[in-house]
């Protein structure tokens, strides 16, 4: 199945959280500022329905995502108020993926964990949660993966000063 017909049937089916279809586009001549935007096409859909629409993509058998490839977040900008959270779907059975692109807000900066609904969400939401600062409630095992538990801050977000020292030791 294509992007649009998957889009459509989510659309049938009222999936839960979902809100539109950001497909790439041209710049718009008329516009200097417009660059348009290439890419994947991707569907936007609620951060907090997030984990329910993940389930109804896995679930459905016309859509069969027996797989979550990939779950990270990308910081847009320091004065953005919304970090993206970037899924990657794929189905083998049915040779078919999907890009999914949920707005979560930087103040609380948090979403429901999707480990209940796909394992492999486990160590992208704890790599996503020390380098953003996102908070994944009800995530089964929140430590640290990459950095030392009393690391200060976040340092994939566009805010982030990286320190000048760290336990006595020179960063510079």
């Amino acid at each position: 199945m294509d992007f649009q017909g998957i889009h459509d049937h989510l659309r049938l089916i009222n999936a839960p959280g979902l809100l539109r279809a950001d497909e790439p586009r041209a710049a718009n001549p008329e516009d200097k500022k417009d660059k348009g935007r290439g890419g994947d096409a991707y569907l936007v859909v609620e951060a907090d329905a997030l984990a329910s629409f993940l389930e109804t993509c896995r679930d459905d058998e016309r859509l069969s995502f027996e797989i979550l490839a990939d779950l990270t977040a990308v910081d847009p900008g320091k004065d953005d108020e919304d970090f993206w959270m970037i899924v990657q779907l794929l189905s083998v059975t049915l040779r078919h993926r999907l890009a999914i692109k949920a707005l979560v807000p930087k103040d609380p900066g948090q979403i429901p964990s999707s480990s209940a609904v796909y394992r492999a969400a486990q160590w992208h939401e704890r790599e996503c949660a020390e380098m953003f600062g996102i908070e994944f409630t009800g995530h089964p095992d929140p430590r640290n993966i990459l950095l030392p538990d009393d690391w200060p801050g976040s340092p994939l977000r566009k805010d982030y000063e990286f320190p000048t020292e760290y336990r006595g030791i020179s960063c510079e």
